[in-house]
């Protein structure tokens, strides 16, 4: 079963419709990005939220005072972090935090070991000179499998969306896949005709799985 996480979440109507599809967790980006949110819009979307929707906070190099106090004040579930942030820095918030890698050809995947134990998961994202994260492009999913090997739950991100969803996860079988820039019509701003097209694909394949 191939879990799901919606992210760069802006406002109420896409963070419910995106529940209502079958999402299993939504991110908030509170790092420079055209998704950036508040914490304050992020608190009043998670209030408006069922129980048992997994939220996931976006944050880049940021201070280990200012993440706990997003945190609290957001009530949010998990960090995902995007930056050159230290297996030390990532462990002060485990079980709660994701690690995020952005994979450019094999050499980046020496550091990532160095992470086990002090992380959940590994995040794999496309590798862009200067941009953390939410490129819209997809890497080499040759990368993404041998990832596989470190013996940790992977999730797959990078320019994911309905045309590629089922390559994506049949090559690579992650744990799950995060969707943000291929299921929007503008910036921040989801597309309900791509968000059905992308988890009718998932839900396909789960179905699958369970019957096989």
């Amino acid at each position: 079963m191939v879990k799901v996480k919606i992210c760069g979440i802006t406002n109420t109507d896409d963070a419910v419709m995106a529940v209502d599809m079958g999402a299993d967790a939504l991110g908030f980006i509170f790092a420079e990005s055209p998704r950036q949110v508040s914490p304050e819009t992020a608190r009043h979307i998670i209030q408006n939220l069922p129980p048992f929707v997994r939220t996931v906070g976006v944050f880049v190099d940021e201070d280990r005072v200012s993440i706990r106090d997003i945190m609290g004040f957001c009530r949010l579930d998990m960090v995902q972090l995007h930056g050159s942030e230290s297996p030390a820095f990532c462990g002060e918030f485990t079980p709660r935090a994701v690690k995020a890698f952005r994979l450019k050809d094999a050499s980046s995947l020496s550091s990532m070991e160095s992470y086990r134990g002090y992380v959940r998961a590994f995040l794999l994202d496309t590798y862009q000179e200067g941009i953390a994260g939410g490129t819209g492009a997809t890497f080499d999913w040759a990368l993404a499998r041998k990832t596989r090997d470190f013996g940790m739950p992977v999730i797959l991100s990078g320019g994911l969306g309905p045309s590629n969803i089922r390559q994506a996860v049949t090559t690579v079988q992650p744990y799950a896949v995060d969707v943000n820039s291929g299921i929007e019509k503008e910036p921040g701003k989801k597309d309900p005709a791509l968000m059905k097209a992308l988890m009718g694909q998932i839900n396909s394949m789960n179905r699958r799985m369970i019957d096989e």
